[in-house]
């Protein structure tokens, strides 16, 4: 079987499931993505380039569809070089929010095509409003409601759609939900798993292990969407209750979803301004974005892991710190709360609240027995619903075996 995986920067949400049909000698996979370093043993990297030009005449609103607009287009030309070859899939899969394939449909137009319907963007209600303290970039509904139209055409150029959570297919339009599975990524819980030998080098040279009282927090970068804001002002409370307790933050000072911070500053020198007299800062420690192995030894350690979010697409590392065992505290968030249940499998904790936060670490570092049943039952709710191997790939293939072969798959693989 040969197929064209598409995606900006490879291998984005297709790692596992590109690497299983590779390994495969019957497939022939293709990657079609945006110039990057990245490369998959057994893909053959197709790179599509897209042309930076300033829209003429153009509303406001438009300018990001008038960007997608233009990756599309660059994509069906890099596909067309391809089809030219004499290649031809037999199937599409790749993301459906960035414009790349609005066009694949006139180059291969036999090709059942997959797309990933990630995020339908409302004016209120989800992310954007939660936080009364940042307001959000789209601040006009109407800027938002325009934002949805490369989703919708997108729609139209697919054969079928998936998303990872049900709350995510909740986002969408009646009309969209009934044509999207519903299939998360899957963790590898044999990797993900838990390691009581693990241990972690501070950048001040101390090695942390099991033994020691060990809060964490992991987001791609520091900012608010992921509750870094929240978190840091529940570190005074922490760390006066656990004097001996070492806080360890994974991200950079960069931005990933919603607005900057002011030019020259960032999310985490803000909240040290804020908050950083009343912190023992020689406990605090930003390693900034770490390899996945550190991160892994990381989690396997800790003794509280903090994950706060807005209503918005759910981290991997929410999924992984559960496989590991670990004792998560999440938001009582729509995405969280899809998985946690609160005092089953984690501790659910209001966004906003630092009190309800420095309790919840104080349960999972104070109260061992009820830190241990939270483990265990966190790594089986991963193991149950999100294994990869065991249970996301064959789901993933028996997905792509019904488009190839005409059939409706099923919309919910949970």
């Amino acid at each position: 079987m040969n197929v064209l995986f598409v995606h900006q920067n490879l291998p984005g949400q297709y790692l596992h499931l590109a690497q299983h049909l590779a390994r495969d000698p019957a497939n022939r996979v293709h990657f079609l993505t945006q110039p990057n370093s990245n490369q998959l043993a057994g893909i053959e990297k197709v790179v599509y380039q897209v042309e930076s030009r300033v829209p003429t005449l153009c509303h406001p609103f438009s300018m990001e569809f008038d960007r997608q607009v233009t990756v599309g287009t660059a994509a069906a030309e890099a596909a067309s070089q391809l089809a030219e070859t004499g290649y031809r899939p037999d199937l599409i899969v790749g993301h459906a929010g960035w414009g790349e394939l609005l066009y694949l449909q006139d180059v291969f137009a036999n090709a059942p095509i997959l797309g990933n319907f990630e995020f339908y963007y409302h004016g209120d209600g989800n992310d954007v409003g939660f936080d009364p303290e940042f307001e959000s970039i789209f601040n006009s509904k109407a800027r938002l409601h325009t934002r949805n139209a490369t989703i919708l055409l997108s729609f139209e150029s697919v054969t079928w759609g998936h998303t990872a959570t049900r709350w995510q297919q909740s986002l969408h339009p009646p009309a969209l939900r009934a044509g999207l599975s519903v299939l998360h990524e899957g963790a590898d819980t044999d990797i993900a798993c838990p390691n009581p030998s693990a241990h972690f080098l501070l950048p001040n040279g101390r090695v942390l292990n099991r033994h020691d009282q060990v809060i964490t927090y992991v987001a791609r970068n520091l900012e608010p969407y992921r509750g870094f804001h929240t978190f840091m002002r529940a570190l005074p409370q922490i760390q006066r209750a656990h004097p001996k307790a070492e806080v360890v933050l994974v991200g950079g000072d960069g931005v990933s979803y919603g607005a900057p911070h002011a030019p020259g500053s960032s999310f985490r020198q803000w909240l040290l301004d804020e908050v950083g007299d009343q912190l023992d800062l020689t406990r605090i420690h930003f390693v900034g974005q770490i390899a996945y192995d550190r991160y892994l030894q990381l989690l396997q350690l800790s003794a509280a892991h903090v994950y706060l979010t807005y209503p918005f697409v759910l981290s991997w590392s929410f999924i992984e710190a559960m496989s590991i065992g670990c004792v998560v505290i999440g938001s009582r968030t729509a995405p969280v709360m899809e998985v946690l249940q609160d005092g089953v499998n984690g501790l659910a904790v209001d966004f906003f609240s630092a009190d309800e936060i420095a309790a919840a670490v104080t349960t999972a570092l104070t109260k061992p027995r009820i830190a241990a049943r939270l483990r265990r039952a966190a790594r089986q709710t991963a193991i149950t619903r999100y294994d990869l191997k065991r249970r996301q790939l064959p789901a993933w293939v028996r997905l792509l075996d019904d488009l190839q072969h005409g059939r409706t798959p099923e919309t919910d693989h949970g």
